[in-house]
């Protein structure tokens, strides 16, 4: 069944369909309705009445005061006492009461009122009246010329008798001394008189700098209290502002709590005490609503709406306050109709709270608003007027919350989440529309509205909505609640403005949540800057003087076999190609290839093996290391002036002082991610064949010396005894000899007995030559070594020489240097040691970072045409980038993905691979030639299906590996029929199938299609 909305069964007056009402069609002013400068709505009794709602309040406040005052009730009351909240019609009913007292000129339906048996004849009651949102107790308000009254009993003076009464009391207004009660019943003049109190706390909060003002206002009440009771025909009619429990709770709260105090005591001396009357009621308020902005609701068919809305509920109660499902809920929107009662409560209970907010009034100027809106919009899930109907973008109810209410501080929220009147910047409302529910009802907008309208309350306590509220105030027959709640999770998760305590409800903060400013500039990193500025990070705080950094290789190739600087090079592997889990049971397959091989072909073998040292990611770390550089990046992007300015003055200095901390949080990030070591020895990681073994740096040493990465490793392998400093002691000169060439071949040169600290794995490792050098000088001072440098011997119990590090300098065994003759030196022999010159000059070839060409395809076939993205480096790696670089395009799908190796076994194990990957046809390409050890030589170049091309991977592989010189280059194209989808984790499979079998370095390319 089709649900009625409110346009079909509701028809706006004219007016407010129009938007034509103005600020003084609300202004319920009692002092403009008496001097007759009030609008047409208030001041024409005919007009006034025809918009007012009977309620039962107004009804007994008019059958009662109009009986005293025309004599007929012989136990009338003669005070009485208006009570309700801020705004709850107080004024509304004090104007009816004027026009009343006056004969209601014009009303058409008296009787609908009051009987109209004790309706007075126009001109017979004197009306007077006090309101204390008009007084002027500092300067006086003027009456007429030479007329300023500065206290209530001046005005009233004034009002009852006009220039002469005021006269009567003047020294008592100008000293401010309250008159008597005989003073004051003489103003009535022996006639009918009606006195009318209203905003007397607002009188009392003008008044509170003034010396005993407030006990001279309680002196005057006890004598206009003592004169209307004396006197017949007489009524006084004042207001308080007193809330459910008698107590105070809007903005002048202490002045109301006050007032009920003093009236109290004079009302308990008084003949009689006030009749306490409440002129519109809670349930009453939505029909004074109805009667004003309505001038058609057709009641016989909102039963079909009040069942959809209970069967919708019904459907939904466990997500929903038990209020939705009593009767009594039900009904409220069955007599409040076209309003859900949410709208009521939230608007009573706790925007009514506020100063500036009187509650039918306020709500009339707002909902009338909202009305117009909505009948030119038209939403079709409008089955009742709920609160989120209320569009916080139209300027006009902007105004009206913002401006009108004082709630300037929380423009901010407004702009930022739910409603932004700049064209050119979205809220994050419309961006979550946008996003999510495209074509359906803006469900981001809805709970934007409704989190924003539930903020506006005077106290802490009623700022805020609970889930299951929001809920409720927004389900609709038409609405889903899973929409709903979406809606809210990303609220909650996006905003920049909600309060992100864990108990909080959900409301907005004037100032920008921070932590959620913060984790949207995160969000909004660019995931190539974040990966180069962390890796020149990463590189930062692993570059020392202590050890040749080299970083992120692709393959051996990235990693020169040469001496360079002479330092040993610490290898920094990029946490996309490799990483260690849980536990350490092997060495990674790259670094074996590194450790082993150099160059492109595995064919070369590494000779400078004991001149490396690995360092690996943590795989459980990295997350946290990316997000910390992340973290980083978005808080130096708050720092920008322009950024910087838009938060409060305590946000910037906490900004800055999150990015200074943040540097070092990211370098412990860092360290404690790469905090693998693999370094060269023969004591083996578990049962492994490379001599490698590992060290994990202790999480805590890392964090105590953040942006120090280097110096973690070298302490490291300091305390496993593989690595010497130029302090450090040399090791002892028989080990040396025992675990190098010297022992079997009694002499070598310093230069080359220098390179086995570079290439035996059982040796340590030398940071600097100085270790080296004393080491030598240890062996000959204690009989293991001879050193002769030509003319220049140097042993055992002789001046020490100085030792250089060259090809014509040898260090020998002291049995080689006997078998050859040369020593022991012979007596006769003068001794040369003390006659060499010159320093000693380290060898080694060119330093460089000198690397195998990865780019190079070799072999004679044609490369393909460019495709649109590639990236080089590990498979893993490259893989890696690749699928970053299609998101970062927004492509929706890849077509064709083309991977090349440039390793022969990688090559013919991704041949294996790729048979494996479904929804997709495959080329292989492959070209190279290779030379035996005879001589003879032999070339190929292969492009087809993958078949055959495994049965010529057969004939080719054992023929390379035997062969003396080769050549091999590999690609294959995988065409996906369908497309590979970006969007989910089919690409993040795709690499770990193809990983598993291949590691080396990789050049790959796609084209992509789908452009979003």
């Amino acid at each position: 069944m089709t649900v009625p909305t409110i346009f079909d069964l509701c028809t706006p007056r004219e007016d407010v369909l129009k938007d034509a009402i103005s600020d003084a069609d609300f202004a319920a002013d009692l002092a403009k309705v008496l001097t007759g400068t009030a609008s047409e709505h208030y001041k024409d009794a005919g007009a006034f009445f025809a918009n007012t709602y009977p309620t039962r309040g107004l009804k007994n406040l008019l059958q009662n005061v109009l009986s005293r005052l025309s004599g007929t009730g012989k136990e009338a009351a003669a005070i009485f006492r208006l009570d309700t909240s801020f705004g709850g019609g107080k004024t509304h009913s004090l104007i009816a009461l004027a026009h009343a007292a006056k004969g209601m000129p014009g009303v058409k339906s008296v009787d609908e009122f009051v009987s109209e048996a004790i309706v007075p004849k126009a001109g017979t009651v004197r009306v007077a009246a006090f309101d204390g949102e008009n007084a002027d107790p500092a300067n006086g308000r003027k009456l007429a010329k030479g007329v300023l009254a500065k206290t209530p009993w001046g005005e009233l003076a004034f009002a009852l008798a006009g220039e002469k009464g005021f006269e009567r009391v003047r020294a008592s207004d100008t000293s401010g001394q309250a008159p008597g009660a005989e003073t004051i019943a003489e103003l009535f003049g022996g006639e009918p008189t009606l006195i009318l109190l209203d905003e007397l706390a607002i009188y009392l909060r003008k008044v509170s700098g003034i010396p005993a003002a407030r006990d001279q206002f309680t002196a005057f009440l006890t004598s206009l209290f003592k004169a209307i009771e004396s006197t017949p025909r007489t009524a006084l009619v004042f207001t308080l502002a007193l809330g459910r429990e008698g107590r105070a709770q809007d903005a002048y709260s202490a002045e109301n709590d006050f007032l009920a105090a003093k009236m109290a005591e004079l009302t308990a001396v008084a003949a009689r005490k006030a009749t306490l009357l409440n002129p519109t009621e809670d349930d009453e308020t939505v029909q004074v609503l109805k009667r004003r902005l309505f001038s058609r609701v057709d009641e016989s068919k909102v039963a079909a709406v009040v069942d959809a809305y209970r069967e919708r509920w019904a459907r939904a109660k466990e997500q929903l306050p038990p209020d939705a499902m009593r009767p009594e809920y039900a009904e409220d929107l069955r007599t409040g109709y076209p309003f859900h009662p949410h709208v009521l409560q939230t608007l009573t209970l706790k925007t009514a709270t506020i100063a500036d907010f009187q509650r039918v009034r306020g709500m009339l100027r707002l909902l009338a608003r909202t009305i117009a809106q909505l009948w030119r919009d038209k939403p079709s899930d409008a089955t009742a007027i709920h609160l989120h109907h209320i569009d916080l973008g139209v300027e006009s109810i902007r105004q009206e919350l913002i401006t009108r209410l004082g709630q300037a501080q929380l423009v901010p929220p407004l702009n930022s989440d739910v409603a932004s009147p700049d064209q050119g910047h979205a809220s994050l409302a419309r961006e979550i529309d946008a996003k999510h529910f495209g074509g359906i009802a803006p469900y981001g907008s809805y709970v934007g509205r409704m989190i924003f309208v539930h903020t506006l309350a005077f106290n802490e306590t009623l700022k805020g909505v609970t889930p299951d509220e929001l809920r409720l105030g927004i389900l609709a027959p038409t609405l889903e609640l899973a929409f709903i709640e979406q809606a809210r999770q990303e609220f909650i998760k996006d905003s920049a403005y909600l309060d992100d305590r864990p108990t909080a409800p959900l409301r907005f903060l004037s100032e920008a949540n921070l932590t959620q400013v913060i984790r949207k500039e995160e969000q909004s990193v660019d995931h190539a800057e974040l990966r180069a500025q962390l890796k020149d990070r990463i590189r930062s705080i692993f570059k020392d003087d202590s050890l040749e950094l080299v970083m992120f290789p692709a393959g051996p190739f990235d990693i020169p076999d040469e001496v360079g600087n002479g330092q040993p090079r610490i290898v920094l592997m990029s946490h996309d190609a490799v990483s260690i889990g849980g536990t350490v049971e092997e060495v990674p397959e790259l670094i074996v290839r590194c450790f082993q091989q150099k160059g492109s072909d595995s064919s070369g073998i590494r000779g400078l093996r004991n001149h490396l040292v690995f360092v690996v990611a943590d795989d459980a770390r990295i997350d946290e290391m990316r997000q910390r550089m992340g973290r980083r990046l978005a808080l130096r992007g708050l720092l920008a002036p322009e950024r910087l300015r838009v938060l409060a003055e305590h946000q910037q200095q906490r900004v800055r002082e999150l990015e200074q901390r943040s540097e070092q949080e990211l370098a412990i990030a860092i360290q404690q991610c790469y905090r693998h070591v693999f370094y060269p020895s023969n004591v083996r990681l578990g049962d492994g064949s490379v001599d490698l073994n590992h060290i994990g740096l202790d999480l805590q040493s890392t964090s105590d010396s953040p942006g120090a990465g280097q110096k973690q490793v070298v302490r490291a392998l300091r305390n496993a005894g593989k690595l010497q400093l130029r302090e450090d002691p040399p090791h002892d000169p028989a080990f040396i000899q025992s675990r190098t060439p010297l022992k079997t071949a009694g002499r070598m040169s310093s230069a080359a007995l220098r390179d086995e600290f570079r290439r035996a794995p059982a040796l340590p490792m030398l940071a600097h030559d100085d270790v080296f050098l004393k080491a030598v000088r240890e062996g000959v001072e204690r009989g293991t070594f001879v050193y002769r440098r030509g003319e220049l011997l140097w042993g055992q119990g002789e001046p020490p020489a100085q030792v250089l590090i060259d090809e014509q300098s040898f260090v020998y065994t002291v049995a080689e240097a006997k078998r050859e003759g040369f020593w022991p030196r012979r007596r006769e022999e003068p001794s040369s040691a003390g006659g060499a010159t010159g320093g000693a000059t380290p060898t080694g070839g060119m330093s460089g970072e000198g690397s195998g060409d990865a780019g190079a395809t070799g072999g004679t076939s044609t490369p393909p045409a460019p495709l649109a993205l590639s990236a080089e480096g590990p498979l893993r790696e490259a893989l890696s980038k690749l699928w970053e670089a299609a998101r970062a395009e927004k492509y929706s799908h890849l077509t064709t993905l083309r991977l090349r190796m440039f390793d022969t076994a990688d090559g013919f194990r991704l041949i294996g691979a790729a048979g494996t990957i479904p929804g997709s046809s495959k080329e292989v390409e492959l070209d190279g030639g290779y030379e035996t050890a005879d001589g003879s030589s032999f070339e190929f170049e292969y492009k087809g299906n993958l078949a055959d091309a495994g049965q010529l991977k057969g004939f080719l592989e054992p023929q390379l590996r035997a062969a003396a010189d080769k050549q091999f280059n590999a690609a294959i194209t995988v065409r996906f029929d369908q497309g590979l989808s970006m969007a989910g984790k089919a690409p993040e499979e795709l690499a770990e199938k193809l990983t598993r079998i291949a590691t080396g370095a990789a050049h790959v390319q796609a084209s992509a299609e789908g452009r979003q």
